[in-house]
């Protein structure tokens, strides 16, 4: 494949899609910087660019420990919501209490 013309993260998030698990970011780094092939004056500051792009990058997520995978891999968070009358009231009453405890506390 011609990596040439592609940017660093499309690059690394091929990388890891052929991998399929965590990279450690400096070998994924390493591996985008030769699939470029371009030269690189500073590699210090090869890596920190092509981290940064990856960092900001939503595609990206960082598993821990220096490691990173594609946000694709975790499942979406389920926000639990109530299914039952009594425990939509339920919810409601919860709710109204918080907020009466909230305004005790900014009033002291």
């Amino acid at each position: 494949m011609e990596y040439a013309n592609r940017s660093e993260t499309d690059v690394a998030h091929d990388i890891l899609s052929e991998k399929n698990e965590a990279m450690y970011y400096k070998e994924l780094v390493m591996e985008v910087i030769d699939k470029k092939r371009k030269p690189v004056q500073s590699l210090a500051q090869a890596i920190s660019e092509v981290y940064t792009l990856i960092n900001m990058d939503s595609r990206f997520h960082y598993e821990g420990e220096g490691k990173w995978g594609l946000t694709e891999w975790n499942p979406p968070e389920v926000k639990r919501t109530h299914t039952t009358r009594a425990g939509a009231a339920a919810g409601s009453k919860t709710s109204r209490r918080r907020e009466k405890l909230l305004e005790g506390i900014q009033e002291e």
